[in-house]
């Protein structure tokens, strides 16, 4: 047996009184029916808080997500003295932290290096796009290493569990997704036992399009049928809030359903979607593009009081970005799908810009205490180069398969120091080589920010008590 599957076994202890009292309350208050329903979320908020439940409230997260695997070897864990065909073509430069390098396809990285770390010894086992999604994402080794239905429930319904007492007026988690990608499973999002009230409210679409909205908006059966389903950022808001004026059947909605609707049309929730109240300059920091735009408004989301705001960067051929014959639309960079390093020279610049804005915005804000960012993929991809035909081009080209066995990412804010990189991998980037360290370290730096206690227990669908976080421990270099 392998250490991840030694350590993945471990079960630690009892359910806690305060989660079987937690499991009590959202069972009776369950409305299971109604997927991503607002009104259920405020049910079980009201019956958490009624537990006694209490976490760090005033910090938050970002997580960006970058679905398919991005290559370590061409980002922030470079070979430049490896054979050939394992370092590629890109090469290294020096960043304004001495002694760390990156690659010289991100400049804007390299020139605000001491305001992140980078973690480069992550590694699980699932090699799987599905497989390596329910991996990572929930912090247990998923029943099938195939698929993205979740049998154990994502970060995000823990968080929204475990916030379910936090009131600010806004959803306390968000998902910002490609439109069309959408749908709680398409990442292994999904809430398993912990029911769809704990899915995080979903936007989805190009937020940098002038005619953006926010549809989708999980209200109640009946409901729906009144109002539309698309409502701009713009006008929809209003309207909808004239609308229910009018109609009397509303008034026989339920308090619960009542806030929902008032959640969904208060000021507050309309300005944190509404990009236009920002100025030019902030938006084109950002960069006038489907990823910018989400960053930005994951930074807008945090300040208006959501908690836990995932952000989804797949596909760079948007936002006038002609699409690459020799690209590919995730980071999956199989020489099948693309040409690595083409692909890689549209996709990358547009990543650097994003990703240094977020950081340069939130660190002039004044955001990076009590909000942690993290920017990771599933997994890496494989040290050696190979090639083979592309499947659009039908001509040979290189690209890196999947590979669990090593991953870097990025992590600033919440407080932590910067400038570190921590871990490394041996010399050809194959595996884990100083401080070896697993997804579940990750997520216990994360829970230990958000104040929740990962050894807390949910009951799943056998009746089992299931903590939180099996294993795991907060990466200390981060504190």
């Amino acid at each position: 047996m392998t250490r991840f599957a030694r350590q993945e076994s471990c079960c630690r202890g009892p359910l806690s009184r305060r989660s079987f009292l937690q499991f009590g309350a959202v069972a009776s208050g369950m409305l299971g029916s109604v997927p991503l329903s607002l009104a259920d979320m405020m049910k079980a908020r009201e019956a958490s808080a009624a537990a006694g439940l209490t976490t760090r409230d005033d910090t938050s997260v970002i997580f960006v997500w970058l679905p398919g695997g991005p290559p370590h070897m061409e980002m922030y864990d470079l070979k430049p003295h490896a054979p050939a065909e394992y370092r590629g073509i890109l090469k290294p430069i020096a960043t304004n932290v001495s002694g760390v390098e990156i690659s010289e396809w991100l400049p804007r990285h390299a020139k605000i290096a001491d305001k992140y770390n980078l973690i480069r010894s992550v590694a699980h086992e699932f090699a799987d796009h599905g497989g390596g999604h329910k991996r990572f994402l929930t912090g247990r080794r998923p029943a099938e290493p195939t698929g993205f239905v979740n049998d154990a429930p994502a970060i995000t319904s823990i968080v929204a569990k475990m916030k379910e007492h936090v009131d600010r007026g806004v959803p306390n988690t968000v998902l910002v997704a490609p439109r069309g990608r959408d749908h709680i499973d398409v990442f292994s999002f999904g809430g398993a036992y912990l029911g769809h009230e704990s899915h995080p409210f979903i936007v989805s679409g190009d937020p940098s399009e002038t005619n953006f909205e926010v549809k989708n908006l999980g209200l109640a059966p009946g409901m729906s049928e009144r109002l539309e389903d698309r409502i701009s950022l713009m006008q929809g808001f209003d309207s909808l809030r004239r609308r229910i004026d009018r109609e009397a059947s509303f008034r026989a909605m339920d308090v619960f359903q009542e806030r929902a609707v008032d959640l969904l049309t208060s000021p507050k929730v309309r300005e944190a979607f509404d990009l236009s109240q920002e100025d030019d300059s902030v938006r084109d920091l950002y960069g006038r593009h489907a990823w910018g735009q989400r960053a930005l408004m994951a930074r807008r989301l945090i300040e208006a009081g959501v908690t836990f705001v995932s952000v989804v960067m797949e596909n760079p051929y948007q936002s006038g970005v002609e699409w690459l014959k020799n690209g590919t639309y995730n980071w999956d960079s199989h020489a099948v799908n693309c040409h690595l390093f083409d692909d890689l020279s549209v996709r990358l610049p547009i990543y650097d810009q994003a990703v240094t804005a977020l950081i340069e915005d939130m660190t002039q804000r004044g955001l990076t205490e009590r909000t942690l960012v993290i920017v990771t993929g599933e997994f890496g991809r494989t040290p050696r180069i190979n090639e083979q035909i592309g499947t659009q081009t039908g001509v040979s080209q290189p690209g890196r398969d999947h590979w669990p066995q090593a991953m870097s990412m990025l992590t600033f804010g919440g407080g932590m120091r910067t400038g570190q990189v921590i871990g490394s991998t041996n010399s050809k980037g194959e595996h884990p080589q100083d401080r070896p360290l697993t997804p579940n370290d990750l997520w216990a730096t994360v829970y230990h920010h958000l104040g929740i206690d990962p050894e807390y227990s949910f009951i799943d669908h056998q009746g089992r008590p299931m903590p939180i976080l099996p294993f795991g421990e907060p990466i200390e270099e981060l504190l």
